[in-house]
């Protein structure tokens, strides 16, 4: 528990900066706009959807960049800086003129300003407070995309309807980015640091207090650096679209958008129990073993969303079974880029590995929705999903036992 003592206001820091940053609230606010901006602007869901593939590919081919800065200047000036920027700019868009390459132009804004207020910084930090208990507390970290996930689709329907700041679509935008400028923000300016030298755990550093780990050269040669890269592409390619789009996989099933962002609600419920629970296992078993049986529940939870049966229970079940399986990925990325890699250069390989993570979230929802233009239903890339994340279950399997690392790469 001595961790949590010295790391705790941290890790509180930390958890809302991400919660209020350009990782979940993207996500989380789409969904309840794409509706009302089809019935306004004519934009089929593909159009409106290519908009968060524009912001996750940019975003991700920039993360590494931003986590090289990390390592460089530390995680508080980069990670601050960023969340302000991206409050700033997501405001922007009650502002966006009708037209399509405003709407991606702006994405690609938020993008390029907005990655570093992910976990691609935050995490750097909550590693090297945290060892013995580092799968718990980058779970409680990440819980902050699960308290996104509850409040962001319900403070979007309230805006949506006039409730809050604006109204229409438009409102949901600066309503939002009230998030990261007058909570996180301040929040982050109080607490948020590195821990000194004196106060990192063991295991981290060396007698030099220069902190171990392998070059991104050594890295990129390693056959585990691919397996996990590869694992987290898929499971990324076939969970983006069908969260982006789960309003309107339950509007297909006969309910109204108010229940669907119910729905949405419940997956978030689940990202919760995920982060909190795989934490836990992560600390105490290995994790890719641990991965197998989570990984697999997404498959059954693609299965049963299929069709347009009405009824509301099986909605649900695939909502709890799709967001545990997310809260397990996300916390994989930044446990096993620790664990298998080090710290001496975890911002710039952390960068890479949440590339697939980043290009498969962004390319799903245009995926998901062509194939929704085309046919009129998601079932088609459901079932492509299964196999997908039968395949991202079962790739870390070949990963092997964690590496020790007895001094410094430069």
């Amino acid at each position: 528990m001595s961790e949590f003592r010295k790391g705790g206001p941290v890790l509180f820091a930390a958890m809302i900066g991400v919660g209020c940053g350009a990782s979940p609230i993207p996500f989380n606010v789409l969904p309840a706009v794409i509706g009302p901006m089809h019935a306004e602007l004519g934009w089929s869901f593909l159009q409106i959807s290519l908009g968060i593939t524009v912001f996750g590919i940019v975003a991700s081919l920039l993360a590494p960049v931003y986590g090289a800065a990390a390592d460089k200047w530390g995680v508080r000036p980069v990670a601050i800086g960023s969340l302000v920027a991206f409050g700033l700019s997501f405001a922007l868009f009650s502002l966006v003129p009708p037209t399509l390459p405003a709407w991606y132009g702006l994405w690609a804004l938020v993008g390029i300003i907005g990655i570093g207020s992910t976990p691609v910084t935050w995490s750097r930090a909550i590693n090297m407070w945290f060892v013995k208990n580092r799968g718990l507390a980058l779970g409680i970290m990440l819980l902050g995309t699960s308290l996104a996930g509850i409040a962001v689709p319900q403070i979007a329907q309230a805006a949506i309807a006039g409730k809050l700041i604006g109204s229409g679509w438009r409102g949901a935008f600066p309503t939002l980015a009230l998030l990261p400028l007058l909570l996180a923000t301040p929040l982050a300016l109080w607490l948020f640091r590195e821990p000194s030298v004196a106060e990192r755990p063991a295991g981290i550093s060396d007698a030099a207090g220069n902190l171990t780990g392998v070059t991104v050269g050594d890295a990129l040669r390693d056959y585990r650096f691919w397996v996990i890269w590869l694992s987290v592409a898929v499971v990324a390619l076939a969970y983006g679209g069908v969260f982006i789009n789960m309003i309107q996989i339950a509007g297909l099933h006969g309910l109204p958008p108010a229940r669907g962002a119910v729905v949405m609600s419940v997956m978030a419920l689940g990202i919760l129990a995920g982060r909190v629970i795989t934490g836990l296992l992560f600390d105490r078993f290995w994790a890719p073993a641990v991965l197998v049986p989570i990984l697999l529940g997404p498959a059954l939870a693609c299965w049963l969303m299929m069709g347009t049966a009405p009824g509301l229970t099986p909605l649900l079940a695939g909502a709890v079974l799709l967001g545990f399986a997310a809260g397990a990925e996300s916390d994989l990325i930044a446990f096993l880029a620790g664990k298998y890699f080090g710290m001496a250069h975890y911002g710039k390989i952390y960068g890479l590995l949440y590339m697939p993570f980043g290009l498969g979230s962004a390319i799903s929802p245009a995926i998901y929705g062509a194939v929704r233009d085309a046919t009129g239903s998601y079932d088609a890339m459901m079932l492509v999903a299964i196999g997908l994340f039968a395949l991202g279950a079962l790739l870390p399997l070949t990963l092997g036992r964690y590496p020790q690392f007895g001094g410094v790469r430069a």
